[in-house]
């Protein structure tokens, strides 16, 4: 009798949607929470930088848990784990919305952290698992749908949940999907007999726990993610904090890579690096999570603070690419069965790099329509590349390496989201600064075209006001060194899609699987 969730399962797409549903909760809460940063700054009479722990707690402790959860899911089963990390998600969702005081606050989301980390890669693996070969794409799309459509929607949901609701409801509508979704896990998913076979043995060889090693992960992914988040606010390698911090995180990650490469049960199987289709796969995730998360961070940013956007109008600009995304992921999924997926890739790579570069001729002035066509191009070619990469990464790896696969190239994901929103908004600072020392430099009494600026400022002031003119010329100045940083920044991001192409070489053709008919 085949599993639930065996290949060739009838139960394919209800265990697809009840998974991916999972999943989406766990993205999504990871978005919605930064909208609401204002609110509960004002809740809880805090500062900026006591309210940045409450998005920096949850990162620190998923980043360290994500490459684990292949090493869990085998040794406590990958249901019983899958289902503990769904009903722990919820309790600690539960938590935060109650949460009386920010330390509680903060304590409950390292908790909620802990509990997110397994749901991805999880979700991921199941899904992966639970897909016969011709549909293997299509269960990548749903994945897909679940983990790129939340990041898109996110600041909309945020902001009307905030604004209609308050804050703590952001966390409480975690507890109702989390009840939901236990009971249909426990009917439909059950553990594929090559990963039951891998967790007896397992057991039976009573492996001593890598006390070291996860000491070791859990310092370099904690502190990474602490010097991600921090480093641009603390002044980078100008601050002796950061210094140490980055030290401290180059040695401990090394010394970690040593260790599990060399041990017969690592806590995270680096050996499967050594398969060339996954190392590129992991590579293009990590970029793949970059650029997205970058530019998803660069947008709102960008309307809010130039074209006067309030959260939500900013939000429907990104949430029209998210249903675009979601209209063209089971296309994909079914394109790959049929089509070259390197084909596919290399297309979706030109098509938002393409896109990308369009986002440099914005101005201060850009139409809201322009924005959300622009954004709808960029998403079309995202969609073209996160299931052709996954199918790709998958391939050639054994069923019983799915959970430990999922988890490795889930964090090269969620890494590279936290490296690509540190390095946008580093690029945006310093271009700034640099932008408006170009223009300062032009801003001379010799400069007949100041007189003429000035003159007409005052003119349409209609009255004499002292220095009026010279507060609106730095407050232009300011504007456009702001506007030069952001084409900068999309100028960077539409380069580096565009760099990834030659990665597309290094994955070996994979003959596509027709679907049965």
């Amino acid at each position: 009798m085949k599993d639930a969730t065996g290949p060739g399962s009838g139960n394919f797409w209800a265990v697809a949607l009840v998974v991916a549903l999972a999943a989406f909760m766990e993205v999504l809460d990871l978005t919605i929470v930064n909208v609401s940063l204002l609110h509960i700054m004002g809740s809880m009479a805090i500062s900026q930088d006591e309210a940045i722990w409450v998005l920096t707690a949850y990162t620190m402790t998923n980043a360290i848990i994500l490459p684990l959860s292949g090493w869990l899911a085998t040794t406590l089963g990958r249901k019983r784990y899958f289902m503990g990390c769904i009903a722990a998600f919820s309790v600690t969702s539960l938590l935060c919305g109650l949460s009386p005081n920010f330390m509680m606050l903060v304590a409950f989301r390292a908790l909620q952290g802990i509990a997110g980390g397994g749901l991805q890669p999880n979700a991921q693996a199941i899904l992966t698992d639970a897909a016969p070969a011709a549909k293997r794409g299509m269960a990548f799309a749903v994945y897909g749908m679940a983990v790129v459509f939340a990041p898109a929607i996110g600041p909309t949901v945020g902001g009307w949940i905030t604004d209609h609701m308050g804050w703590r409801w952001i966390f409480l509508i975690n507890v109702p999907v989390g009840l939901l979704v236990l009971p249909l896990v426990q009917a439909l998913v059950h553990d594929p007999e090559p990963f039951v076979q891998a967790r007896k043995a397992r057991r039976a060889s009573a492996p001593r726990a890598d006390f070291a090693g996860f000491a070791l992960i859990t310092l370099g992914l904690g502190l990474m993610q602490m010097v991600l988040d921090r480093g641009q606010r603390d002044g980078w390698f100008t601050s002796l904090p950061i210094v140490t911090m980055t030290i401290t995180v180059v040695f401990a990650l090394t010394v970690f890579v040593v260790r599990e490469w060399r041990r017969a049960d690592p806590i995270v199987d680096l050996r499967l690096l050594r398969d060339r289709g996954f190392a590129a796969a992991n590579v293009l995730m990590f970029m793949l999570g970059a650029l997205l998360l970058g530019s998803t961070a660069l947008l709102p940013l960008f309307m809010q603070s130039l074209l006067g956007y309030t959260a939500v109008d900013a939000g429907l600009v990104l949430s029209p690419g998210g249903l675009a995304i979601m209209a063209l992921m089971p296309v994909v999924g079914q394109l790959v069965s049929r089509l070259d997926a390197r084909v596919l890739i290399a297309g979706g790579l030109c098509i938002s790099g393409f896109s990308t570069l369009l986002m440099t001729h914005f101005d201060t002035h850009t139409a809201f329509m322009t924005l959300v066509w622009t954004r709808v191009l960029q998403a079309a070619g995202l969609a073209f590349l996160f299931i052709p990469i996954n199918t790709l990464a998958f391939a050639s790896l054994p069923v019983a390496k799915s959970s430990n696969a999922s988890a490795i190239i889930n964090m090269s994901r969620n890494i590279g989201g936290s490296v690509g929103m540190s390095i946008a908004a580093t690029v945006l600072a310093r271009r700034a600064q640099y932008h408006q020392s170009l223009l300062v430099q032009r801003i001379t009494p010799y400069n007949p075209d100041l007189h003429i600026y000035l003159a007409t400022i005052q003119s349409a002031i209609g009255h004499f006001v002292p220095m009026a003119g010279f507060a609106h010329l730095y407050a232009t100045v300011l504007r456009q060194s702001e506007m030069l940083a952001y084409i900068d920044d999309f100028k960077l991001m539409g380069a580096l899609f565009f760099a990834c192409l030659p990665l597309v070489f290094l994955f070996r053709r994979v003959k596509p699987v027709r679907h049965e008919e």
